[in-house]
């Protein structure tokens, strides 16, 4: 279900449709599961919290005023359940109780998705972090996966983005020493045997900081013949994982069963729950999340250009399953792209529809650096207003910035493979009015460009220490300064889910765009930019291009050929 469509449910849910209420239950309470009982590490009142959670949703839907801010409220709510159940938790070790009443989480994550080697290493790293950090996790767990945006982890962790960022840097640490851990433990070093010798198995704190002292000291424990990456790194494409068979809620209403609750007075069920509703939350969950499995990996292909002798790079991960229920973007970023036709494909004309612009659906080829561009076009200026302001920065899925008037505008281009490697979902422009065309690139390099390795803090399309930003097939290659020039009103969004990547948005004048493509070569490392305008309507125009207004942007297809008028 896409977003307009998840919109149009809750807004008929809160006027009372119990259908739209059912599929509500339904399509949301695998999210729900997984944030919670990563928090609790399968804890036996995951089914509590995520019982508490779901009614507490259904009960103050009518208070929500945007149904587009419903997952946030949503994760805000489940996150709330959990902090009162740790406040609400008896003097009994946690420890004590998992072991003895649930499933491990862990155990589950790696069972449902079948993880191997390092990625089932980073699940069972899991059990030795604290209560704050394992709820930490269960949130930029889903965000590395692509179900949550930064902002609504930080709003539900109840804090600002700038701090989030420092906590989970410091959660990820940890994680990282846990995993240092488990490694070791599956080492059989004997010293460590020593160390372990009165160790009853319980992943506590204490614990935790003596082996992992240990792994720092013991150079057997802390080499390791293959390199260790990331673990975002490892999550790429990994979000929702099925609730596992038997995992029931026991729909308590009133001290009634839901079975006794759906056949009970009226009074006795919450306003607006439905007997399938009840139905739902009181049958084995995963009954009600067929095909909620999401690609856990994928085999990531870069495939460059036929403008020199340069390799594919093929990085193997885990195979996929099941496509997400949620909503994704039309290009999903865990797919493999396949290579594109070395012959580029124009799009053709629709005869019913008058087009303009003009744009290639195929990688295009590199320039030379030495090879000086084409004579710039000087268009009309009467200036480019921004809502994001001269200087609009945009690293997060959803952020947006809304541009008018008639001129010039530069979208700078920072990927981030070394934090987030994986398929990259382009940034689209929706709601044209007028005309937008793609006039030049610049900045001295393309971003398949061979960048000097970390050592000046360019960034590339990735390498085999950071892993790679992956195109969709048939995206033409962006330049670290892409040039647009506008003659109307359009918005660009950042649809980051896959790779990580930040864009940054300038109006600029004609001087600037010239002075930058017309930039010299330097040693071969700088090239010369690209002219891509023709002064007419028939230049070309962006890839990812709309006059629509779609309720997911990350929707606009490839091809962008729109009709001249509105």
């Amino acid at each position: 279900m896409d977003g307009r469509q998840w919109r149009s449910t809750i807004a008929a849910a809160q006027s009372g449709d119990r259908r739209a209420l059912d599929e509500l239950v339904e399509g949301w309470l695998p999210l729900v599961y997984n944030i919670v009982g990563r928090a609790l590490n399968g804890h036996a009142d995951v089914d509590d919290v995520v019982q508490e959670t779901m009614m507490r949703a259904v009960d103050n839907l009518g208070t929500l005023r945007d149904p587009d801010s419903f997952r946030s409220w949503l994760v805000v709510i489940a996150m709330r359940q959990i902090r009162d159940r740790a406040r609400r938790r008896t003097s009994e070790s946690l420890a004590d109780d998992a072991a003895r009443d649930a499933a491990d989480f862990a155990d589950l994550t790696v069972l449902r998705l079948q993880l191997e080697g390092q990625r089932r290493e980073v699940a069972e790293a899991v059990r030795w972090l604290d209560d704050e950090d394992r709820q930490l996790l269960s949130l930029w767990w889903l965000e590395v996966a692509g179900e949550l945006s930064r902002r609504e982890l930080a709003a539900a962790a109840g804090i600002s983005r700038q701090h989030a960022a420092v906590k989970v840097q410091r959660m990820k640490a940890r994680l990282e020493a846990a995993r240092g851990i488990v490694r070791a433990l599956d080492a059989s070093c004997p010293r460590l045997r020593e160390v372990t010798a009165r160790w009853d198995g319980r992943t506590d704190s204490v614990w935790r900081k003596r082996l992992a002292r240990h792994v720092r000291d013991c150079a057997r424990c802390s080499g390791r013949s293959e390199e260790v990456v990331p673990a975002e790194r490892l999550l790429v494409g990994i979000a929702l994982v099925p609730v596992p068979v038997g995992f029931t809620l026991a729909f308590a209403l009133g001290g009634k069963t839901a079975a006794a609750a759906t056949g009970a007075a009226g009074a006795a069920v919450p306003v607006g729950w439905s007997a399938k509703v009840l139905g739902v939350l009181g049958k084995p969950a995963v009954a009600v999340t067929a095909g909620a499995t999401i690609a856990a990996g994928g085999v990531y292909v870069v495939s460059h250009e036929p403008d020199g002798p340069r390799p594919q790079v093929v990085m193997p991960t885990t195979p996929t399953t099941a496509p997400p229920t949620s909503a994704t973007p039309s290009t999903s970023p865990t797919a493999a792209p396949s290579p594109p036709s070395n012959t580029p494909r124009t799009v053709r004309n629709t005869p019913a529809r008058v087009l303009y612009g003009t744009v290639v659906d195929a990688v295009d080829r590199a320039p030379d650096p030495g090879a000086r561009p084409a004579a710039l076009p000087r268009r009309p200026e009467t200036g480019v207003i921004s809502s994001g302001g001269p200087r609009a920065v945009m690293n997060h899925r959803g952020e947006n910035v809304t541009l008018k008037g008639r001129g010039y505008l530069l979208v700078r281009w920072q990927l981030s493979p070394q934090y987030r490697a994986g398929g990259l979902v382009m940034p689209s422009w929706s709601g044209l009015e007028g005309k937008l065309f793609h006039v030049a690139s610049g900045g001295g390099r393309r971003m398949d460009d061979v960048f000097p390795d970390s050592t000046d803090g360019a960034t590339g399309m990735g390498g085999p220490s950071t892993g790679y930003a992956v195109l969709p097939p048939g995206t033409q290659q962006m330049w670290q300064n892409e040039y647009f020039y506008l003659d109307g009103t359009v918005t660009l969004t950042q649809n980051e889910r896959g790779c990580d990547y930040g864009v940054t948005v300038f109006p600029r004048s004609w001087e600037e765009v010239n002075q930058d493509v017309m930039t010299g070569p330097d040693q071969g490392v700088i090239r010369y930019g690209l002219v891509r305008d023709n002064g007419k309507d028939t230049a070309p125009v962006p890839q990812y291009l709309t006059r629509a207004k779609p309720d997911d942007p990350a929707t606009v297809p490839q091809r962008s050929q729109v009709a001249a008028t509105p």
